[in-house]
């Protein structure tokens, strides 16, 4: 009797065992997790990431170097072609740089703290730490987790899976998935090293400038500057009956495709286009949509313009990633260029959410 009575014991303390093994389990992967990605001193990492939102599916080579507290290095390449974009937070600000378009963008912006990025992994730490409702599975070699989204697109992609290496405790990849939970954006880690740290100049953005440019505001042309540029400008049409050289090789560089335009395929409530212009201005296409209802809001876009030096403009708002690139967002406006575009929305009645879903569903195409 005494026996049994031990056996049905020892049965019932392994139970419990199991149990509180079995609730304290998500905690205590999430602990390892935020203290292996979070608190870090630096890291270095490679992906590549997939749009399969708006259209075909484009692919993007990611690389990241972070080191404590506040550097980040992010570059992302659209594979086969040589289209890339960087953003950049130093001492000096957080600037988003196209060298393709020698333009680099300055904001004063506390970015990513208030924008999470799927690629940032300590950003994706902060992600599965403040998700009330985050749900974990376990398989044989990984952890995956289900958890809501906080960055720029969070309305239209509330959800995404977190895949965690059991050996490792680093993220595999990340899929990011819309509100019906169909694959919008994958992240697929190749590479991740920690504890990789870069000094301050090497985030520097002075080595993405031309070595030839002088740094600092351009001065503004006086009279005679003037009459020179026109007298090279006439000598340079006689010599060459097709015009211009260097504006023909900027027009051929900023635009290989024909401007078409976009339209926003997003649903805003009682919201609809009553009108759209079409401008020219000194030879540039320029098409202006406009939107009344509930959610009123106005849409320009025009042909990329190529910068002659790179030089840093100054940008209201903070960077937004809109996941095939890094834009400019404010209260009242967002802008961003793709494709050989520049594309500008202001309202005063979307909220930043609002804007960013209106961006990512710009599409060549006609309104019905």
């Amino acid at each position: 009797m005494g026996n049994r009575i031990v056996k049905w014991l020892v049965l019932l303390c392994t139970i419990l065992l199991l149990s509180a093994c079995g609730t304290d389990s998500q905690e205590k992967v999430l602990k390892k997790v935020n203290g292996k990605w979070a608190e870090t001193n630096g890291y270095e990492l490679n992906a590549t990431m997939e749009i399969k939102s708006g259209g075909d599916p484009k692919k993007y080579d990611v690389t990241v170097w972070h080191t404590k507290p506040d550097f980040y290095r992010v570059e992302v390449v659209e594979s086969g072609k040589d289209v890339s974009q960087m953003i950049v937070r130093n001492a000096d600000g957080v600037f988003v740089v196209t060298p393709t378009l020698n333009k680099m963008y300055k904001f004063q912006s506390d970015w990513p703290k208030k924008n999470s990025q799927a690629y940032l992994i300590g950003a994706l730490a902060e992600d599965l730490a403040q998700d009330k409702n985050l749900v974990m599975k376990e398989e044989d070699k990984a952890y995956i987790f289900e958890a809501a989204t906080r960055n720029s697109y969070k309305n239209s992609m509330p959800h995404q899976v977190i895949t965690v290496d059991k050996k490792t405790m680093l993220p595999t990849s990340v899929v990011i998935m819309n509100d019906v939970k169909e694959e919008q954006i994958r992240i697929t880690f190749k590479n991740i090293k920690l504890g990789v740290q870069h000094a301050a100049k090497e985030y520097a953005v002075e080595q993405f400038t031309e070595k030839d440019e002088p740094k600092g505001e351009k001065a503004a042309p006086t009279e005679k500057d003037n009459k020179e540029e026109k007298d090279k400008g006439d000598k340079e049409s006689n010599n060459n009956p097709n015009g211009n050289k260097g504006e023909q090789a900027v027009s051929a560089e900023a635009g290989n495709t024909k401007f078409q335009t976009h339209y926003p395929v997003v649903s805003l409530g009682n919201t609809k286009m009553v009108d759209e212009k079409v401008m020219q201005e000194a030879g540039m296409e320029r098409v202006i949509l406009t939107f009344d209802g509930d959610k009123p809001f106005t849409v320009m876009q025009q042909p990329v313009t190529k910068e002659t030096a790179m030089l840093p403009v100054s940008s209201p708002g903070d960077p937004v990633d809109l996941g095939f690139t890094i834009g400019a967002i404010t209260d009242t406006s967002i802008s961003w260029e793709k494709d050989g575009v520049e594309f500008f929305v202001a309202s005063s009645k979307l909220t930043r959410e609002e804007m960013v879903e209106v961006a990512t569903s710009m599409t060549i195409g006609s309104m019905k």
